[in-house]
């Protein structure tokens, strides 16, 4: 553990897209200021467009690949596989702390594993509730919360959550969210926007840009088929960069795609937040995605019955709707008014200080857990080195 005059070492568990992109501010941050961060992925997201390029993308190094393959697998295997990959790497490791980001089976399974080895562990984007259980994120979300020794809650309201369950009023820090400085960094790296609206003739038009992945409306065909009528039914042409899981529910509940959508194949960061400031309007039921529209400035309609970022309805961005709702949602927030009012509008989620105010607490957390014996719980073989 840290010592005076050791360099601090931190894990960061990445399994994502969403976790890479906002943890990569964070990891910069701390190996400016002298730390050693060694990644660690899990391989949730094994699709090289989805994950592996935004490690390079990032500038990420010091990274160890997945210690087994775990993409595909039913939501017990996975978590317990990764349980038992990070565990052994961690033991390697020995870090400081450990980081962990959102709501992911990545990040359960980190926090769990470095809880169970007496490793501290700092939350990224914690306190978000839905208060929907169904969702195997707000489960996860609970898991994190009850181990986690620092939480980095992005708005006080996140902070009020974690405050309500229980958690140690000292352990819980507003620092804003890094998808801040994250998705400006982005729209400053080169971009294929103008090629791909080239590519599905949109160039020059007004267009809507479409995601969707979640269960709720990809699992059931019912739901899925609504959905593509419902985008079908708006203003402008629809640009869907198709995630593999909705490819594959398309094809398997025997549903075509509207001519009106424009599919293409699942874009870099950079290049779809790059489109996501030109699009008139985004539709998704993306998490992350509700927090970048509002730096971007853009409306979305989340395509879900719940949110675990009521801020970014509350500020006027975003607006839930179930599929056939997708219509009358998306015209209030085309609203010319509307517009306006969100192009002046900052962020709920931060000035874009929040890797700085996590790397602090982070390295704080380093510098306390360096006695000997100081962080002993289940394995206080690990510990007391």
């Amino acid at each position: 553990m840290s010592r005076p005059g050791r360099q601090p070492v931190v894990a960061a568990v990445m399994g994502t897209r969403p976790e890479i992109i906002k943890l990569a501010p964070v990891v910069h941050e701390l190996t400016g200021r002298g730390a050693r961060v060694r990644t660690l992925l899990t391989g949730q997201h094994y699709d090289r467009a989805l994950a592996g390029d935004v490690v390079d993308a990032f500038g990420l190094t010091d990274v160890e690949p997945p210690a087994a393959p775990v993409g595909g697998l039913a939501r017990a295997d996975q978590v317990a596989a990764m349980i038992t990959g990070l565990a052994a790497s961690l033991r390697e490791l020995r870090p400081d702390a450990v980081l962990v980001q959102g709501d992911t089976n990545s990040a359960s399974a980190g926090a769990q594993a470095a809880h169970y080895l007496g490793l501290p562990v700092v939350h990224v984007e914690a306190g978000l509730r839905s208060h929907d259980r169904r969702m195997p994120e707000e489960v996860n979300r609970l898991v994190i919360g009850a181990l986690a020794d620092v939480h980095c809650a992005p708005t006080p309201e996140s902070a009020a959550n974690l405050l309500a369950a229980g958690a140690d009023r000292a352990a819980v820090h507003v620092t804003g969210n890094p998808v801040v400085e994250a998705t400006l960094a982005s729209l400053q790296r080169p971009h294929r926007a103008a090629e791909v609206l080239r590519s599905v003739h949109l160039a020059g038009m007004l267009f809507v840009l479409a995601t969707v992945h979640r269960p709720e409306n990809t699992d059931d065909p019912v739901a899925l088929a609504a959905l593509l009528r419902a985008l079908d039914l708006l203003p402008a042409p629809v640009l869907l960069p198709a995630h593999p899981r909705t490819t594959a529910r398309i094809a398997a509940a025997g549903l075509t795609t509207p001519r009106s959508l424009r599919v293409v194949e699942p874009l870099d960061h950079a290049t779809f937040l790059a489109l996501a400031a030109q699009a008139q309007l985004v539709v998704s039921d993306s998490g992350g995605l509700q927090e970048e529209v509002t730096v971007l400035g853009r409306p979305m309609v989340v395509v879900r019955t719940s949110t675990e970022r009521p801020e970014s309805v509350s500020a006027g961005f975003c607006r839930l709707a179930r599929p056939a709702g997708v219509p009358g949602a998306a015209a209030e927030l085309l609203d010319p008014d509307h517009l306006a009012a969100l192009a002046q509008r900052p962020s709920p989620y931060g000035d874009g200080s929040a890797s700085r105010r996590i790397a602090d607490l982070v390295l704080d957390l380093a510098a306390r857990s360096g006695s000997p014996g100081a962080r002993a719980r289940q394995d206080p073989g690990l510990v007391a080195l």
